[in-house]
């Protein structure tokens, strides 16, 4: 199984220090996120950004990880985390660099997706930006080296409650993850604080490069 997606190469001509890959929200396209690179300013990762497998409902550019219409609300999701999860283990083959060195994030519906599939993982790292736990997480059967993990969130976020992030720390905590997490002055949106927060993040998951 592959995804369609969007990858900007580490601007280095050696191999890349690591892999970022970012899942956008619902309703955008791996489009959505890429525009934030410049302001990341890591020139020695990779970047890639897959398209959600379903189609958007509302519009013919958007994607969707699973269906968030009322009646048919998580319709898909089984399918897509089975999906998401063949397709992160094949990056490692793909651009040879290891899912030890891979930061998972995603925004919003996004942000669920990087939890759900995230903590299944070997990843160097998640985050969670304006996103959400869903009820029933797996964890692998050896689960006491689950990847660090950062939740942030606006306390003006209408769409993504600002409780959900709260849970989401929570019940990760619970489970011995090790949670960075803060609070914005923002709404559903990913602001330049934000971003410097979350390149700060990935350079403290790699200490010796």
């Amino acid at each position: 199984m592959t995804l369609e997606f969007t990858t900007i190469p580490a601007k280095n001509t050696q191999s890349p220090k690591g892999l970022i890959i970012m899942l956008h929200g619902w309703g955008a396209n791996a489009e959505d996120l890429a525009g934030l690179v410049p302001y990341l300013d890591l020139p020695n990762f990779q970047f890639i950004f897959p398209n959600a497998p379903f189609p958007y409902p509302y519009s013919p550019i958007g994607r969707a990880w699973y269906d968030l219409r009322a009646e048919n609300m998580y319709q898909g999701l089984a399918e897509c985390r089975e999906k998401l999860i063949e397709w992160i283990q094949s990056l490692e083959e793909n651009t040879q660099i290891p899912l030890s060195q891979t930061i998972l994030s995603g925004f919003s519906q996004g942000g669920a997706m990087t939890l759900d599939v995230g903590l299944q993982l070997p990843v160097a790292g998640l985050v969670s930006i304006s996103g959400y736990l869903h009820d029933h997480i797996s964890l692998p059967q050896n689960s006491n080296n689950l990847p660090a993990t950062l939740i942030m969130h606006g306390k003006s976020d209408r769409v993504v409650p600002l409780q959900a992030a709260v849970k989401a720390r929570e019940t990760l905590k619970s489970f011995s993850v090790a949670v960075e997490y803060q609070e914005f002055d923002a709404e559903h949106e990913i602001n330049l604080e934000m971003l410097g927060v979350l390149r700060n993040f990935i350079l403290s998951r790699f200490p010796l490069q």
